[in-house]
């Protein structure tokens, strides 16, 4: 009989050592590619208590379609180069309204400010805790 720890530390082993399943570095190497870019209002949800599909959401907006899919690119390349990891699904990037980009432990949100406000993710996990990220600079 198979041990379930057994099978879920195997499905979420990184299968090399260029490859992190840190969730932390993960969130910090995302939030460093979205302010390159200069997203606006982005906000780390801590979900890991609420909900087995993932440990974090990362939330912002940006101000039109071209910054939408460049936000989108920058995290998608930041994370290739410094984590040696691919986005595992990605949706919404022909239309740039809403795009997610799934990672297991971390799906990020890049939406336009109207779709934002309209679904609403952080009135939705409201139980979730909310870390606000600031630009540095």
């Amino acid at each position: 009989m198979t041990n379930k720890m057994d099978i879920a530390e195997s499905q979420f082993h990184t299968d090399s050592p260029s490859k992190t399943a840190d969730s932390q570095l993960l969130l910090d190497t995302i939030t460093e590619g979205l302010l390159e870019k200069k997203a606006r209002d982005i906000k780390i949800l801590d979900v890991s208590s609420l909900t087995t599909l993932t440990d974090y959401f990362v939330v912002c907006h940006g101000n039109s379609e071209t910054q939408i899919r460049a936000l989108a690119n920058s995290v998608i390349e930041n994370v290739k180069e410094k984590l040696g990891e691919n986005v595992w699904k990605k949706e919404g990037l022909d239309a740039r309204r809403w795009i997610i980009l799934d990672y297991v432990n971390v799906v990020v949100h890049i939406f336009s400010e109207e779709k934002r406000e309209y679904y609403g993710i952080e009135r939705m996990w409201n139980d979730a805790e909310i870390t606000e990220v600031e630009d540095s600079e």
